[in-house]
């Protein structure tokens, strides 16, 4: 009974010795020490285990510190662990300064680690500033003085300046300025025709122009890849200017027209009053005449001769209208003859 209960001390003790050991090898990254250790870096077990409760991955830090350690580069574990807590991809830092080592270009790692922390690949900010890139602009129309569009598309060579990288404009805007450049440059042409002969004019004169101040690049040099004809706006515009016109003398035309009709409104309105007016006097001729008949201001003889006056000059009216129509149809019986 003795060895039993014993037995199962013993199993316990191992049991636990086993749980132990689990934990400190999972909490411990002794691996990842020993591993540090066999590549010539000096790192404390208690630094590692420092890092996990700063909840830092040692992983993220230790590798990345070996990397640069073969590479010959002078970098302490607080850096590549301060830069880790502040948001940034240590491994790409590392690799931007070795490959910044190997092509001798200058590069701190405070700089490095500033460019990676304002969102940049720094990785390929230096591997541009060694192998420049070609960004290629899109068709940009511009109009030369004789009213011609033509369109050109340029090839920019760039290389990353590391010292603006920090706080300068990106692609977008080089190709902006340059498309700028291009516009200006074949609008101050006089004619298309300058622009096909010569098309390194465009380029020389936009390069003259320093586009990449304030840029996170450098411009080698930018070459017109191809150069086409557009549309011919100044005739486009004549045209446009053309029916505009006619549409303004139309809408004058139509405005007058308006205005005669509306005269002519207004005089017939104003005949109709006086015809208003002459019937209404003539509706007080028999008024008068019966007055003038009352009162003897006439009499019965001198009304009768008035008649007989009025029923002349009616007859002569009749007679007058009559000849008329005759001798108007006789002339055209005399033209159908």
């Amino acid at each position: 009974m003795g060895l039993s209960a014993q037995a199962i001390f013993i199993l316990v003790v191992v049991a636990l010795a086993i749980i132990f050991l689990a934990i400190i090898f999972t909490f411990v990254p002794v691996m990842l020490w020993i591993s540090a250790l066999a590549a010539g870096v000096r790192v404390s077990i208690f630094t590692l285990i420092g890092m996990r409760l700063r909840r830092v991955i040692p992983s993220r830090v230790i590798n990345p510190l070996i990397k640069a350690h073969k590479a010959g580069l002078n970098v302490t574990t607080n850096q590549l662990e301060s830069h880790y807590l502040a948001g940034g991809n240590v491994d790409r830092v590392v690799n931007a300064l070795i490959a910044a080592h190997r092509a001798n270009i200058e590069l701190s790692f405070e700089r490095c680690a500033a460019i990676d922390l304002a969102g940049r690949d720094v990785l390929e900010a230096v591997q541009m500033s060694v192998n420049p890139k070609v960004i290629e602009t899109p068709f940009i129309s511009g109009v030369a003085l004789n009213g011609i569009e033509v369109k050109a598309k340029a090839r920019i060579t760039v290389r990353a300046n590391i010292d603006r990288l920090v706080g300068g404009a990106g692609e977008e805007t080089v190709i902006a300025r340059v498309g700028e450049g291009i516009v200006s440059t074949i609008g101050s042409a006089a004619s298309h025709s300058q622009v096909l002969e010569n098309p390194d004019s465009i380029s020389q004169t936009v390069l003259a122009k320093g586009l990449d101040s304030g840029t996170a690049f450098e411009i080698l040099s930018i070459d017109i890849a191809d150069v086409d004809i557009g549309k011919n706006i100044g005739a486009e515009l004549q045209e446009e200017q053309a029916e505009a016109d006619k549409k303004i003398a139309q809408a004058k035309a139509e405005e007058r027209r308006a205005m005669a009709v509306a005269r002519e409104q207004e005089m017939k309105a104003k005949v109709q009053e006086m015809h208003a007016k002459v019937v209404e006097a003539e509706a007080t001729v028999p008024l008068a005449m019966a007055e003038a008949l009352r009162t003897g201001k006439i009499g019965v003889m001198d009304y009768m001769n008035l008649r007989n006056i009025e029923a002349d000059t009616d007859m002569r009216d009749s007679i007058g209208k009559m000849t008329r129509a005759n001798n108007q149809q006789n002339q055209k019986d005399g033209e159908k003859k």
